[in-house]
C-alpha cells in the first residue's frame, strides 16, 4: 500500500492539537518529537519557524488521505494564531501492520513537486553551523532535533558514523533548485572533514502548505 509521511511543525505543546485534528478525520496515530526553530525573522514571517522550541508530528497515513487531511489541517488552524506552523508531506511505505481490508480507491494525482526536505545528522553542537552554512546559498531556516545514538561506544555501525555521542538532527526545507547549493555548502563545514563526523540526505516533498492565519486558499 503507497503511504506518506506527513510533517508538521508547530509551537512546542501545541502538537497534541494537530494528532487530535488529524485523528478525528482518520489518521490513526502520530508521533511527536521536540525540537527548536533556526530561523531568521524574515523567514519567521513567511514560515512561522522562530528560534523557539517546536513540536515535530509525524503522521503515516495511506497516500489517498494526504491530500484530504493536509486540506483540513490548513482548514482548521486558520482561527490558531498567526503563521502558525508549516504541513508537508514525503512518500513512504507502509511496512507493519498492512491493513489488508483497506480499500484506497481515491484516485493519486502526482503533483509537481517544488520543494526538497534536506536532513543532516550530525554531532552536538554543529547543527548551527550548517544552518548558518545554508543560508549563506539561499536557505530560509530549519529545525533542530536533539537525539542520541544507540550502538555500543566502540561500535561505528552506520555509513561510518558512531553512533554513541549525542547528534543532531537538523531538518531544512527548500526550494528544489537550491538543494544541490545547500548540500554542498554544509559538506564544506570544517567540523564535517572528518570521516564519519556526519551525513546529510534530501528527499522530496509535496503538498506544502502554511497552518494558520497565512494559510487562506
Amino acid at each position: 500500500m503507497k503511504a506518506s509521511l506527513i510533517i508538521s511543525i508547530v509551537p512546542h505543546n501545541e502538537g497534541e492539537k494537530i494528532t487530535s485534528i488529524l485523528k478525528k478525520n482518520g489518521a490513526t496515530g502520530s508521533s511527536i518529537l521536540m525540537g527548536r526553530g533556526t530561523a531568521e525573522n524574515s523567514f519567521l514571517l513567511l514560515l512561522g519557524i522562530g528560534d523557539t522550541s517546536k513540536d515535530i508530528v509525524l503522521t503515516l497515513v495511506p497516500s489517498a488521505k494526504k491530500t484530504h487531511l493536509i486540506e483540513v489541517l490548513a482548514t482548521q488552524t486558520k482561527a490558531f494564531r498567526h503563521h502558525y506552523g508549516i504541513v508537508f508531506a514525503t512518500d513512504a511505505d507502509w511496512i507493519f501492520p498492512e491493513n489488508t481490508n483497506q480499500s484506497c480507491t481515491e484516485e493519486l494525482i502526482m503533483a509537481e513537486k517544488k520543494h526538497k526536505l534536506i536532513t543532516v545528522i550530525l554531532n552536538k553542537g554543529f547543527a548551527d553551523d550548517a544552518m548558518a552554512a545554508a543560508r549563506k546559498v539561499g536557505a530560509g531556516g530549519g529545525t533542530i532535533i536533539h537525539a542520541r545514538g544507540t550502538a555500543k561506544e566502540e561500535d561505528v555501525s552506520f555509513m561510518g558514523i558512531k553512533l554513541v555521542p549525542e547528534k543532531e538532527t537538523l531538518m531544512i526545507l527548500v526550494e528544489k533548485e537550491k538543494t544541490e547549493q545547500v548540500i554542498q555548502a554544509i559538506r564544506d563545514l570544517p567540523c564535517l572533514k572528518e570521516p564519519g563526523s556526519g551525513i546529510i540526505y534530501s528527499q522530496d516533498v509535496d503538498s506544502f502548505t502554511g497552518l494558520g492565519h497565512q494559510a487562506e486558499k
